[in-house]
């Protein structure tokens, strides 16, 4: 009766901070690359997620680690995981 139920597999994603102007809370831009299917060349595309930094460690330009978790805020669907390279 008292088994222990695993957790689901989280997203885990890294991008740059663009923002850090929000307390506790960072917008990261993740990018995408792909082949166009016809004429195969590389095609780039961002979005921006807005990620929670409980310490507020994340600054612009870091490139952090995120993870997928419960709904924060209306917004908010990410948090930071890791600084896995600082701003230079």
């Amino acid at each position: 009766m008292a088994e222990k139920q695993e957790r689901n597999f989280r997203k885990t994603r890294s991008g740059y901070v663009v923002s850090d102007a929000m307390d506790k809370t960072v917008t990261v831009e993740l990018e995408q690359r792909s082949t166009h299917p016809l004429y195969g060349k590389v095609v780039r595309t961002t979005r921006t997620v807005k990620a929670h930094d409980e310490h507020n460690d994340a600054h612009v330009g870091d490139l952090v680690s995120i993870m997928e978790t419960r709904p924060l805020s209306k917004t908010k669907r990410w948090r930071v995981e890791s600084i896995v390279e600082r701003a230079k």
